[in-house]
């Protein structure tokens, strides 16, 4: 792109809106002929005006000067820009940081306008010109289809839709279509039918549970293939939060809205492999996690004390660990290269055998009827070097990305699009080094315990079976924070679940879906 060399055009600016808190620039004066569009400027600091350089660099950065030389990234900081008579504002979004904080920790992220008034038709409309071609070069999304789940978490998701997400996609100049979910897998309902051809993304405003009702929406579909390539972006709004909290910790940004949004409006798209978990003829399609065992059994059992909001899960976890389960049962894993030495050598797992539990039928044959959509990776599992653990078993848990929550880094060396899902498996350990690792989880220490086995594999095969001390109970399994199969005995085991708690397989395609991100 070229940007002609406006040196020493007149251009007043009006006041910021708000104070700018932006990083120094290196040396203003780059050179002639370097293809920038370079101007002098007005600037309104109090009393009088300041004379000063202004400068749209040919790589996308805008600088001035304030007494000391600043200079804004246009990519990664600036919104839109509009024209309003003789002024343009460009609307930005700059981190600041509070008080005297040197510890090199993210700031927050702050809305301000940037305005100056060119002091010609001409050069106002060459501003417009270079700003307007700069911005539409970026590839960002115009139109986005919105889910707000006003019942996830605290049930904050629409007030944070609209003071903080809202806000920030008009500011982008970014149409808006509007759905709030109306019930459990609603999002799913609304995913399966959209025109995908009127938006360039989809976003969330939730917890993990309504992006994860998207992506089996979307596989669900006879366009699948087209449909799955449609950019997914969420907003951390409810409980968990765990992707929003994997793809903003990737690059050291809290998991906060503002930042979130950012990374929507810019729209750098990154893969994400998805998983098939697969029973018969049913199928569920994972982009997070599954667990059996410890794990499982706090995330569901505990909501009989949501009255105690986050809490419930650390009061729960301290009652499971002082009356520890252990459960009967198998997996059978390919190892990814490097993680051969784990368990022993076996033969493919076979198939699922039905022992006629409460699968809720409806379920079944709204997936037998999908016999166009998204079936699950091609791969020949029978040929596979498969190996094998026996029980029994404190936890299971499988993981696709690093957090499980914003504060449970489950699978620290997870990656987004490796092809692999990072298990994490608990045998025998006693219950002081248990609750120990547990304090670990925030900061993904718990992976170095000798009590835990972490690996990565490329195809799983789970045979859950009944608790070791009390074998006519059974145990829960889950997946992306939703109930996939309940056994015998077991929380709330009257109501229907998608599978039998019974043998069940997962296959792994590698960056299937696609992702806004912050890189």
């Amino acid at each position: 792109m070229s940007y002609p060399n406006l040196v020493g055009v007149k251009v007043k600016a009006a006041a910021s809106q708000a104070t700018l808190k932006i990083r120094p620039s290196p040396e203003l004066n780059s050179g002639a002929g370097d293809g920038s569009i370079r101007s002098t400027a007005s600037l309104n600091f109090g009393p009088g005006h300041r004379v000063t350089p202004l400068a749209l660099l040919a790589d996308g950065r805008l600088w001035w000067s304030e007494g000391i030389q600043r200079c804004l990234s246009v990519e990664k900081e600036v919104l839109e820009f509009v024209s309003s008579g003789s002024y343009i504002k460009i609307k930005t979004l700059v981190e600041v940081r509070d008080g005297c904080c040197t510890t090199g920790a993210p700031g927050r992220l702050v809305q301000n306008d940037v305005v100056f008034q060119p002091s010609s038709e001409e050069t106002h409309r060459l501003w417009c010109e270079k700003l307007r071609e700069f911005i539409d070069s970026l590839g960002r999304p115009k139109r986005l289809f919105v889910f707000v789940n006003p019942f996830g978490g605290k049930k904050s998701a629409l007030k944070i839709f609209a003071d903080q997400v809202k806000p920030l996609l008009e500011a982008a100049q970014i149409q808006i279509t509007l759905q709030e979910t109306e019930h459990q897998l609603h999002a799913k309902e609304v995913a399966h039918s959209l025109d995908i051809t009127k938006y360039d993304g989809i976003v969330c405003v939730s917890g993990d549970g309504i992006l994860v009702e998207v992506v089996n929406g979307l596989l669900q579909r006879e366009d699948w293939h087209s449909a799955i390539k449609m950019p997914l972006g969420v907003v951390p709004a409810g409980t968990g939060n765990g992707m929003a909290k994997s793809l903003l910790d990737s690059v050291g940004d809290p998991c906060a809205v503002a930042n979130a949004v950012l990374a929507i409006i810019r729209g750098h798209k990154r893969p994400l492999d998805v998983a098939t978990i697969t029973q018969e003829e049913t199928r569920f399609f994972s982009i997070l996690m599954l667990a059996w065992g410890l794990v499982a059994d706090i995330d569901i059992e505990s909501e009989k004390y949501r009255w105690m909001g986050s809490a419930r899960l650390d009061f729960y976890a301290l009652c499971r660990l002082f009356n520890l389960r252990q459960y009967i049962g198998r997996v059978c894993f390919v190892p990814a290269p490097g993680f051969e030495a784990h368990g022993e050598p076996t033969g493919y797992p076979g198939k699922y055998n039905s022992k006629g539990n409460n699968i809720d039928p409806s379920e079944v044959e709204h997936v037998n009827l999908q016999r166009s959509c998204y079936q699950g990776p091609e791969i020949n599992l029978e040929n596979l070097n498969w190996r094998v653990i026996n029980g029994p078993f404190i936890s299971v848990w499988l993981h696709n990305v690093p957090w499980g929550a914003e504060e449970t880094m489950a699978a620290p060396d997870a990656k987004f699009s490796d092809g692999f899902l990072d298990l994490i498996i608990i045998k025998n350990c006693p219950k002081l080094q248990l609750v120990s690792l547990m304090s670990e989880l925030n900061k993904g220490g718990h992976v170095k315990s000798p009590y835990v086995m972490y690996l990565k594999v490329k195809a799983f095969s789970l045979e859950p079976g009944p608790r070791t001390k009390n074998q006519e109970k059974e145990g829960i399994i889950d997946s992306d924070g939703e109930v996939l199969a309940r056994g015998k005995g077991t929380y709330k085991c009257e109501q229907k679940a998608l599978m039998a708690y019974d043998k069940l397989q997962i296959t792994v395609d590698k960056g299937l879906a696609t992702l806004f991100t912050p890189i």
